[in-house]
């Protein structure tokens, strides 16, 4: 059966969880798919991506009756084999990291519980918008582990270091408003699937050249030295000024319509 599909339209992938029965728990399946699901897009013409889940959740996290294949086998060999994309070491943190390559933006639509792994593959996209009933958790300590999928990378580009120790620590489930409080979220919305799709509308509607370049520039202004991003705004810059993409926008505003991108 298949775990995730992909479709198209107007320029936007739709990546859908599909293991509704399972609240799209994350098991070996799931691993293969999400990560096949992030090297399709990033090699698309899609302009952005919405990620979202079927059913009454967006993804509950790994699915524990798969953990019993681990006993027994070396934690090093199974967590540490080889590098599998760009400096993840396995699969399971490429099923988050796989989306912060993604060329173009990546917006997480969740509703219902975003928990473990399934909040890890939330905080791989560029923005996340939630449903009001939506709960979030770090849920690794439950297990007596540590976040091991991208979180110990991602997290701490959005939350303090007090509210990250808080909910690594604990494990305990935060709801949406107090997730958007911490940063943890973008923004609530009534029905965050629709807010998505309205939001990766309006971002279609941009250059994809300076969409692709501003997603670049802001992922080196979160890691490097700014000696090197004001390199890299100068440098992307000159790529786009006067090009097709930025005659369009100019012509299209002047015109008051729509641009139109080949």
């Amino acid at each position: 059966m298949s775990r995730v599909t992909i479709t198209y339209e107007d320029h936007i992938a739709h990546v859908r969880l599909t293991r509704g029965d399972k609240m799209n728990a994350v098991d070996q399946q799931m691993i293969d798919a999400i990560i096949a699901a992030g090297d399709e897009v990033a090699a698309s013409s899609a302009r952005v991506v919405v990620i979202s889940g079927e059913g009454k959740a967006f993804c509950a996290g790994i699915d524990i009756t798969g953990l019993s294949a681990m006993v027994g086998k070396d934690p090093t060999a199974l967590l540490m084999p080889r590098t599998h994309g760009e400096g993840t070491t396995n699969q399971w943190q490429e099923v988050a990291m796989v989306w912060t390559r993604v060329p173009v933006p990546v917006i997480a639509a969740v509703h219902g519980v975003c928990f473990g792994a399934g909040l890890q593959l939330a905080l791989g996209a560029d923005i996340r918008i939630a449903s009001p009933d939506a709960k979030f958790a770090v849920m690794e300590m439950k297990w007596g582990i540590v976040p091991d999928m991208g979180g110990m990378v991602l997290l701490p580009r959005l939350v303090r270091g007090d509210v990250l120790r808080r909910l690594t620590y604990t494990a305990e489930h935060v709801g949406a408003a107090q997730a958007e409080r911490w940063g943890l979220i973008t923004e609530v919305a009534d029905d965050p699937l629709a807010a998505a799709m309205t939001l990766a509308g309006q971002i279609a509607g941009k250059s994809p050249s300076a969409i692709r370049a501003a997603k670049l520039l802001i992922a080196q202004a979160e890691t490097q030295d700014s000696v090197t991003v004001l390199d890299a705004e100068s440098r992307l810059q000159a790529e786009l000024l006067g090009k097709p993409d930025q005659m369009e926008v100019i012509a299209a505003e002047l015109g008051k319509r729509p641009a139109v991108f080949k």
